[in-house]
């Protein structure tokens, strides 16, 4: 199979265990390019895409950026802090807007979830969902699945625990469903007041120490606490926090097996990891940065061929 069944990326539930092998087969040809002195293939030449972000994003918006021109895309930023948003101006409007200048594809980041379907079904353009609100962040559940089979050979069958805020993580629901589709095994550990209640219906392990989760797992991803997100307190402090879900080397070394430790960042150095684990060689997050850039040129060039020449 050559081509996506679908027409969008809007989440990883749409995807089926083909597309998400497919894309990883075009991820590893371009990782190859990425590697190489001159970093770009003309495959794109002739497409132009959008990055709407809705929401402040640096490490997202850069590895889309940077994707989409290692493909010799054209690429047009907006970001909605310096937009018509704030005078009012509808969602639909706006891209209609940027669509009537001969856009093909449109990478949004929005506050709200469902925000990519609504408008994969309202445009004529493809669209890539690179986050919308608590829901889902498929490029970056695709990326980390990516990391672990470069690092251990295969999802299948893998052990993998996701740490920390699940309540508010879009990156919790997308690894879920896209470990999965792979055959891995997954478990959330956090505290209870970060856990979904309707996590278990999806099939998931839930435990709530930290040390029994790392001891049951091959992959540890440590995600960060969204303070941002938060509108009550879920928990008495940072402090606290960090010293029942924090990850340290003395706990990483005490372990009967040796883990990897992923990071989707921005890390809060000291919270959820320490240090010396981020930068010890049991972590692969600057290789999910690395890969991160290939994953969405596979999208990316995925879609693109599905899009209909006039």
């Amino acid at each position: 199979m050559n081509n996506l069944s679908v027409e969008h990326l809007t989440g990883i539930n749409d995807l089926t265990r083909e597309d998400i092998e497919l894309i990883f087969k075009t991820a590893d040809s371009f990782k190859e390019v990425i590697n190489r002195p001159i970093k770009k293939v003309p495959s794109l030449r002739d497409i132009t895409i959008a990055n709407l972000f809705f929401e402040n994003s640096t490490r997202t918006r850069l590895s889309f950026e940077l994707a989409e021109k290692r493909l010799s895309a054209d690429v047009v930023n907006f970001s909605a802090a310096s937009s018509s948003v704030k005078k009012g101006e509808t969602l639909i409007d706006t891209v209609n807007n940027i669509l009537s200048m001969k856009v093909d594809m449109v990478v949004m980041r929005h506050p709200n979830p469902g925000a990519a379907k609504f408008l994969s079904e309202r445009i004529n353009a493809k669209v890539v969902n690179a986050g919308d609100g608590t829901h889902e962040h498929p490029t970056q559940a695709l990326l980390d699945a990516y990391s672990i089979r470069e690092r251990l050979g295969s999802v299948e069958g893998k052990k993998v625990v996701i740490v920390g805020d699940i309540l508010h993580s879009r990156v919790a629901l997308s690894n879920i469903y896209c470990l999965q589709k792979l055959g891995a095994e997954v478990m959330v550990c956090g505290p209870t007041t970060l856990i979904p209640k309707y996590i278990e219906e999806l099939g998931v392990k839930v435990e709530h120490n930290l040390i029994r989760a790392l001891e049951w797992c091959d992959v540890a991803n440590m995600l960060r606490i969204q303070l941002e997100r938060q509108d009550i307190k879920y928990f008495p402090s940072l402090r606290e926090y960090s010293m029942q879900f924090g990850l340290n080397k003395e706990i990483l070394d005490a372990l009967p097996k040796e883990i990897i430790v992923m990071h989707p960042g921005p890390i809060n150095r000291g919270v959820e990891i320490t240090s010396d684990v981020a930068d010890s060689k049991q972590s692969i997050i600057l290789q999910q940065v690395e890969n991160g850039v290939a994953v969405r040129m596979a999208v990316i060039y995925l879609l693109a061929a599905k899009i209909e020449r006039q």
